[in-house]
């Protein structure tokens, strides 16, 4: 039991591990993850920030977490991206994982949340503490980083087959050069992009033919 990322969670020993995916994109939902580990192995020691890991390996990950781990996903929508800001709708997709946890809680522990980042869950009531690059330095927190991330792109990668012209499967919803045009020629997709991410590349299509600008508005 010499894993750093394991010893790092023992010093506070009944822990909830938080983290989120999907912050950056300009298209899809954002995905939170919480977990709790039930029992140590071995094989959990390849956990690492999903950032730093190849699709493959957070797949492969991602079936050994749900067999070690107590596993919820909360998620909010593109929807509640544009109404509360990106900030509050990560709060809101980890409070959602958190409530989902609660039935996983045993009632005589007293837990702790640690969250990925520098920040407390806005409107999380129990014990928390944000550790900046947590995914770094917590299994916990590492585990639920793949959980939200390999849940996020398995999402993305349905809208990728739905509406193959934005390359959905590849980007993750990105603003790669591809996606930006797509954007640009074939319009804004209803419920998928967020309106507010968007002013930018929608600003610069001002100029554009008005065909152009309709399919986009």
């Amino acid at each position: 039991m010499d894993n750093p990322l394991y010893l790092y969670d023992l010093e506070y020993k009944n822990v909830i591990g938080v983290d989120e995916a999907g912050r950056g994109p300009l298209a899809g939902p954002v995905v939170a993850a919480a977990v709790i580990l039930k029992q140590y192995s071995e094989e959990l020691d390849e956990i690492n920030d999903s950032k730093k890991l190849t699709e493959k390996k957070r797949e492969k990950l991602y079936d050994i977490i749900l067999n070690n781990f107590n596993v919820a996903v909360g998620i909010a929508s593109v929807e509640e991206i544009d109404k509360l800001n990106i900030l509050n709708a990560d709060f809101l997709a980890m409070r959602r994982a958190l409530k989902d946890l609660e039935k996983f809680q045993d009632a005589k522990k007293d837990y702790i949340v640690l969250v990925d980042g520098n920040l407390k869950i806005k409107g999380y009531e129990g014990k928390q503490l944000p550790v900046v690059k947590g995914d770094a330095k917590s299994l916990s927190i590492a585990a639920a980083s793949i959980i939200a991330k390999v849940t996020r792109d398995r999402i993305m990668k349905d809208l990728g087959l739905k509406y193959p012209d934005y390359d959905f499967e590849k980007n993750k919803g990105y603003g790669t050069k591809k996606h930006v045009e797509a954007i640009k020629t074939k319009g804004v997709l209803k419920n998928v992009h967020r309106k507010v991410f968007l002013r930018k590349i929608l600003d610069e299509t001002k100029d554009e033919p008005k065909e152009v600008q309709l399919r986009i508005l």
